[in-house]
C-alpha cells in the first residue's frame, strides 16, 4: 500500500500517523493562568529533542471549532514557564482525566484529583502523583499553522519519585518506574515488557 499524505485530509493523516508512531511519551503539562489557575493537560506530541542545551518538543493544538488557542498554550507565551509531568500506571486515570474540556477557570488538577506541589525555579506547580517531573522554561514557541503551535522548552531541573533516581549514579531503575504510553484513540500501553539489544562493531 503507499499512502500519499498531500492527498489526505488531515483528520486522515492523524488517524495513520498516531496509530503507526507507537508508543508515544505522554507530557502532562502543567501551567499557571495570570489569574493563579493551575491548568494541567495532556499531550503525546511530545518527546525530548537534546541534552545541550536540555530540550523538549510539544505540539499544542488550538480548538478545532473556533481557531483559538487553548490554555495550555496561551499561558506558556504569556509565562514563559512549564512544568512537564511524566505520567505511569498508578496515575493513568487520572491523566487521562486532565484531558476534559474545562474553562480557564477551573483547574484539570482539582477536576482529576491530582495535587499540586511547588516548583523549585519556575511558577508553575508540578504534579505530585507524578514519578518524574521537569520544571521547564519556554525557549521558543512557533505557529506552525493556525491550528498548531511548536514549543520548544527548556528543562531547567528534574524531580524524581524517591527510589526512581541514584543520587550518585544517575541511574534510573527500570523496574521501578512504570509510565505508560500512548497508543491510538483512547489504547495506552505499560512498559515493563522489555529486552535487550547490543549494536555489533564492525569485524566482529
Amino acid at each position: 500500500m503507499f499512502l500519499d499524505f498531500t492527498a489526505l485530509l488531515p483528520q486522515q493523516r492523524y488517524k495513520l500517523l498516531t496509530a503507526t508512531v507507537v508508543p508515544r511519551p505522554i507530557a502532562l503539562v502543567s501551567t499557571i493562568s495570570p489569574d493563579g489557575v493551575v491548568n494541567a493537560a495532556p499531550f503525546s506530541f511530545f518527546n525530548v529533542f537534546s541534552e545541550d542545551p536540555a530540550l523538549a518538543i510539544l505540539g499544542l493544538e488550538s480548538r478545532r471549532d473556533t481557531g483559538t488557542i487553548k490554555d495550555t498554550t496561551r499561558n506558556i507565551i504569556e509565562s514563559g514557564e512549564l512544568v512537564i509531568n511524566l505520567a505511569d500506571r498508578h496515575m493513568a486515570s487520572e491523566m487521562a482525566a486532565c484531558a476534559a474540556d474545562l474553562g480557564p477557570d477551573r483547574s484539570e488538577l482539582d477536576f482529576a484529583g491530582l495535587t499540586a506541589t511547588p516548583s523549585h525555579i519556575v511558577a508553575p506547580p508540578g504534579i505530585a502523583e507524578a514519578p518524574i517531573r521537569f520544571e521547564c522554561r519556554l525557549f521558543e514557541m512557533r505557529q506552525i499553522t493556525p491550528l498548531r503551535h511548536l514549543c520548544i522548552a527548556e528543562i531547567l531541573a528534574l524531580h524524581a519519585r524517591p527510589g526512581l533516581v541514584d543520587a550518585a549514579t544517575l541511574h534510573v531503575d527500570a523496574s521501578a518506574y512504570m509510565p505508560v504510553g500512548r497508543l491510538h484513540g483512547t489504547e495506552y500501553c505499560e512498559t515493563q515488557d522489555r529486552f535487550n539489544l547490543t549494536v555489533p562493531q564492525p569485524g566482529s
